[in-house]
């Protein structure tokens, strides 16, 4: 028995902390793995009692007469570890840690789990937990609730897993009400092993799970879900709710790219990339997952709107609209045909206004219609009940009207949620009805994204083979070495800087540094006119805003004086220590500002953006964001979604600048990250694209490293 066969298909369970109290979580769970049917044996763990339920209990583990597979574990957090070095004396397969008490509190707790990691993998054990709410396999050849949630879910086919115990409370509720079944549900509460990552492998593979829903507060594993989530995406939808949009407790960024690709924005690149459905609320969560489940996946965004009263039509279209569907007029054939039956004062464009005395052959019909439009990828119907006609005899009716179509149809029958009770009984063609409009539009346009997510060229990673790897960490552990502390950040010099950028092959303008004004005045002769002089300070981010950048200078005059001037005007400011000297630089004139960068986010890993450059980045925010790594579909991706795009494509007759560069330096931006795990932050700012053909060149560029890099510290938990 595989060790997650072991955890949602035992054929044994024991409850370490069984407990013969009410209200206690030791007796409710003994109390659902009895309730709820399980199909193998149950065994409670109490030193204390001689029964639990009625049920033989035994003093400890090793005292239970035949092998078991899983162990709930429901015991203080000082009690924990000596429960499990016994459960892996006695050959248990997996564990379910419940109790609280561990690395959410920190200190003395992260030990103690870290110490529970330890034995558990030493015999072989998988763990779910701790601080968690436990397992479900709803399977009726099972039947394990190995929870202490009071409701017992229906039998269906999606996997859910959450990282908070109460919510899954709550989850296993709403799931219940609406009538979504589940086939496997797990809190996994810290992660300190089974993570969501094993979870959708293991649905992945499952024939009984057709939807993944997640709900997490943190990735422990970012680069590996980006890996297992594209791959299982294309299989199964997979949906998440995930906390924490706020940039609260987030490090401070000194760059472009820190700034502006936050821990929400590297959240949504990595869910698009990997194809998982984000939404914003756990009612979003389910809403989408009832039309997946009984619905087509749309192959387009062009929706059509049928409805028997004009408010809610208009509240849909709006609402489609506003969430990037499309309401194309229906052919003019449709309209012929819709015209024949429907009285003159009905509207057949879109939405298609059938007026209140809308009939339920009405309904049929014009659904029968509206599917067969090739201009249609999906429709939504709306039903407001008037006097003369039954809900029940319209939800058959677009029951009838859609059979045989391979296009989705939901619904919004004003007031009512899930699936009007005619249609409950139906295996096969169940049609979503959703108490508003709004609520249905939003659904759509989710189910819509992943259908489109799907069309795309699932794309590959790059290798290049001319990368010199060594000179980069030579130039990056130089820099290092500067640092007083292991955790220290450190900014790389001007030349260190050149040195990595060009070892991936990434041209950089021809510079030099002076650390006084006669050194300058030489180095921009040794270089040739014209020239710019930019502050070089390890302290100073932005140069401009200090008057550190000085450019198109003719002569070794003005150079001296360009010098001369940044460091008077930052003696003025107080800041004198913060000039290190300048870099004298060729002058880039041509080409189009583009921003490169990366950042290092502590739970996601290094963050990759481009978008249109210069001083003026961080108020235009026209800029694209993924996570490490990519694929070149992805890169692709980030260049279209640029406002700016056609500034680089030819606008208003300019020539094309070289796009095709800029998409080779991004792909070798994502090796280098790579290849320096201490980089923590990048901005090449500008990257000059220049006209076709002709390439690119970084003008300035800053890189900071550091030898320990930050991780964020885990949220804390409740179950």
């Amino acid at each position: 028995m595989s060790s997650l066969q072991a955890l949602f298909s035992p054929r044994s369970v024991a409850v370490i902390g069984a407990s013969r109290t009410p209200g206690t979580i030791g007796n409710a769970i003994f109390n659902n793995l009895i309730r709820c049917g399980f199909a193998g044996v149950a065994y409670p763990v109490n030193p204390r009692a001689q029964a639990v339920l009625s049920v033989k209990a035994w003093p400890s583990i090793g005292a239970v007469p035949e092998p078991v597979d899983l162990a709930i574990i429901a015991l203080p957090a000082e009690q924990v570890n000596a429960a499990v070095r016994e459960c892996a004396e006695a050959g248990v397969q997996a564990l379910v840690v419940i109790s609280a008490g561990f690395k959410e509190g920190g200190g003395e707790g992260a030990v103690r789990e870290a110490e529970l990691v330890e034995v558990a993998r030493g015999a072989g054990m998988r763990v779910v937990g701790p601080n968690c709410l436990g397992v479900i396999n709803a399977d009726p050849a099972v039947a394990l609730n190995a929870t202490f949630a009071p409701t017992w879910p229906h039998h269906g086919r999606i996997g859910f897993l959450t990282q908070s115990g109460a919510l899954g409370v709550a989850i296993l509720d709403y799931g219940l009400e609406l009538g979504l079944g589940v086939s496997t549900f797990v809190s996994v509460g810290n992660k300190a092993d089974l993570s969501a990552n094993d979870m959708l492998e293991h649905w992945e593979q499952d024939a009984a799970t057709d939807i993944i829903l997640l709900y997490l507060e943190s990735f422990g594993n970012p680069r590996k879900f980006n890996k297992i989530a594209r791959r299982v995406a294309r299989r199964k939808p997979v949906l998440a709710v995930k906390s924490g949009r706020s940039a609260a407790g987030s490090r401070a960024a000194s760059s472009h790219t820190g700034s502006l690709a936050g821990v929400d924005v590297a959240a949504d690149a990595l869910f698009w990339q990997t194809g998982v459905l984000r939404v914003d609320t756990l009612e979003q969560l389910f809403n989408t997952a009832m039309l997946l489940a009984h619905q087509p996946i749309p192959r387009g965004p062009r929706v059509a709107i049928l409805t028997n009263a004009g408010g809610p039509g208009i509240l849909a279209a709006d609402a489609c609209e506003t969430f990037g569907l499309e309401l194309p007029s229906p052919s003019a054939e449709t309209q012929a045909a819709l015209r024949a039956f429907l009285p003159a004062e009905a509207s057949v464009a879109n939405p298609v206004d059938m007026i209140a005395s809308a009939s339920a052959s009405s309904y049929e019909q014009a659904v029968r219609l509206l599917l067969a439009d090739p201009a249609i990828d999906s429709l939504l119907v709306i039903f407001v009940p008037p006097i003369v006609t039954h809900p029940q005899e319209v939800a058959e009716a677009i029951l009838r009207g859609a059979r045989g179509s391979d296009k989705p149809v939901l619904c919004n029958f004003l007031g009512t949620h899930g699936i009007p009770e005619s249609l409950r009984s139906l295996k096969a063609g169940s049609i979503v009805s959703y108490a508003f409009p709004e609520t249905a539009a939003i659904s759509l346009a989710q189910a819509t994204r992943y259908g489109q997510w799907l069309q795309r060229p699932e794309g590959q990673s790059v290798e290049r083979d001319d990368l010199d790897a060594a000179s980069a960490r030579a130039a990056v552990e130089g820099a290092l070495r500067r640092a007083a502390a292991e955790d220290e950040a450190v900014w790389l010099a001007p030349e260190e800087v050149e040195a990595v950028l060009r070892a991936y092959g990434i041209p950089t303008a021809r510079a030099l540094t002076a650390t006084t004004p006669e050194e300058a005045a030489a180095a921009a002769q040794r270089l040739g006119f014209p020239v710019a002089v930019k502050l070089m300070s390890e302290t100073i981010t932005h140069k401009t805003e200090v008057q550190g950048v000085r450019l198109g200078l003719e002569s070794p005059e003005q150079v001296f004086d360009a010098f001369a001037g940044i460091a008077r005007r930052l003696a003025d400011r107080g800041q004198a220590d913060a000039m290190a000297g300048v870099v004298v630089q060729e002058m880039v004139t041509e080409g189009v500002e583009v921003i490169l960068g990366a950042s290092l986010d502590p739970a996601f890993g290094p963050v990759l953006m481009v978008g249109l450059g210069g001083i003026h980045v961080e108020l235009l925010k026209d800029v694209s964001v993924r996570v490490h790594p990519l694929h070149d579909i992805d890169v692709d991706e980030m260049l279209g979604e640029l406002r700016a795009l056609p500034l680089l494509t030819g606008y208003r007759g300019q020539a094309p600048a070289d796009v095709p560069a800029l998409r080779e330096a991004l792909l070798r931006l994502d090796l280098l990250v790579r290849d320096l795990p201490e980089l923590v932050e990048l901005d090449i700012n500008p990257l000059k694209v220049r006209a076709a053909g002709q390439g690119v060149i970084a003008v300035d560029a800053r890189i900071c490293v550091q030898r320990t890099v930050p991780r964020r510290a885990p949220t804390r938990r409740h179950p």
